[in-house]
């Protein structure tokens, strides 16, 4: 009987810890990772990592976003991104580093830390879901 009960909060134990790590998964480390991926594939003209990096209502900005630079140069320069807090289910995510996008004869370079990221958990990963 006792061996019983013993195997039996080892098995317990196992799956609390299991569940544990799967939380940690999802950390908010995956909320920043993920702006960081909508940013670089924002970057590289890459509309299916884009659209992957993004819940389900930011898709469609993300496209507009991404159409926005079709016809110039970019490129991305000291990316950083790290949680900055939390708003409800949304997880706040602030960034350093720039894009810069060259049209021509003119540069414009794009501050990433002028905007705070929102990131929700969707589907089981985090995604970028818009600007506050």
């Amino acid at each position: 009987m006792q061996r019983l009960k013993l195997g039996l909060y080892l098995v317990m134990g196992g799956c609390l810890l299991f569940v544990l790590a799967a939380c940690a998964g999802a950390s908010a480390d995956g909320a920043a990772s993920a702006v960081e991926r909508y940013l670089e594939a924002l970057v590289a003209g890459d509309v299916n990592q884009l659209v992957d990096a993004s819940c389900a209502a930011w898709e469609a900005d993300a496209r507009l976003e991404l159409d926005s630079f079709s016809a110039v140069s970019v490129e991305m320069e000291d990316l950083q991104c790290k949680e900055s807090g939390q708003e409800g289910d949304v997880t706040l995510v602030d960034c350093s580093g720039k894009i810069i996008a060259n049209y021509g004869n003119e540069v414009l370079e794009i501050n990433l830390a002028d905007r705070t990221y929102a990131t929700v958990l969707e589907g089981g990963e985090w995604r970028m879901c818009g600007y506050r």
